[in-house]
């Protein structure tokens, strides 16, 4: 049968698609590989009968080695956005030994319109996607997927607990969704026994605007939220204010200013498509997640 593989495996998005190749896809363990530059990390996986190899995005040489014998591949973007171009590169040398090792097929998981999109990690992904497009690779798949609902958990809890949200993203709407229906999509993805090129879009079940966000969220934990609506500068003074560097700061702001013109509230019927079921509702997952989120309103 085709071997599976997935890179980073050890991360929260991979561990999940892992969870979902063996647990809801009931893909034989023996036909998953899984590589980390912590394959430690990946000893749980490892006792199932998951091949677990050491793949360190840094160090092209390990990544051909580490992609022998696999035939499709789940390419998840690596969290090195410290300095502008690394990540590129690093996604380029993987596409380059996925070729080399004679990967037939390489799932991709870029954003939502790329192109000359204001988000400042974007050019990263529009790079990625226009590499796999040159590559010799005889096909890929592209997953555009939305923001998670989980990245909220590093806000809401301050929000619930001084009751504002302070956003420059207007009346734009984002169409986020749960990052285990995103592993599920990957996880059917990589084990689809299709070929060709395809670019899908994943996002949830309904775009929302700050305001219909933060109503959900006052409604499920009791605690009144006002949406305060500032210019992109003073949130980046705010986020800065808070803690956080500048250049963060400047990253978590530009998500407002792509969601504001427009470009985050996007949704299809791809994510059902993929996997054959709606993805979960924000209401649900709000709810799920309320005793995180009002974690600091308790202490």
């Amino acid at each position: 049968m085709t071997k599976l593989l997935v890179t980073g495996a050890s991360g929260q998005l991979g561990q999940r698609v892992l969870h979902h190749l063996l647990d809801t896809l009931h893909v034989p363990a023996g036909n998953i590989i899984a590589t980390s530059r912590n394959p430690d990390a990946l000893s749980g996986w490892a006792a199932r009968g998951v091949a677990v190899r050491a793949a360190d995005f840094e160090d092209p040489a390990s990544l051909t080695a580490a992609f022998a014998g696999a035939e499709r591949l789940l390419l998840i973007s690596t969290d090195a956005v410290d300095r502008p171009g690394r990540r590129t590169a690093q996604h380029q040398a993987a596409i380059e030994a996925a070729v080399k090792s004679g990967v037939n097929h390489v799932v991709y998981t870029s954003m939502p319109s790329p192109e000359g999109s204001p988000i400042l990690i974007a050019p990263d992904h529009a790079a990625t996607e226009a590499a796999l497009k040159a590559s010799a690779l005889p096909g890929w798949t592209v997953l555009r997927n939305h923001w998670y609902f989980e990245n909220l958990l590093m806000s809401l809890p301050h929000i619930v607990t001084t009751g504002q949200w302070f956003t420059a993203a207007g009346d734009g709407k984002i169409a986020s969704i749960a990052r285990d229906d995103l592993a599920r999509a990957a996880a059917a993805a990589l084990a689809a026994p299709t070929g060709g090129k395809t670019t899908l879009t994943l996002g949830g079940d309904k775009p929302r605007t700050t305001a219909e966000i933060a109503a959900l969220v006052s409604q499920a934990t009791g605690k009144p939220i006002q949406v305060i609506q500032v210019p992109v500068e003073d949130l980046v003074k705010g986020i800065v204010g808070a803690g956080l560097p500048e250049p963060v700061a400047r990253l978590i702001a530009s998500f407002d200013v792509n969601t504001a013109a427009g470009r985050a509230g996007d949704v299809t019927g791809d994510f059902k498509a993929l996997t054959g079921i709606d993805p979960l509702p924000f209401e649900q997952w709000v709810t799920t997640n309320r005793a995180a989120i009002t974690a600091q309103a308790a202490a």
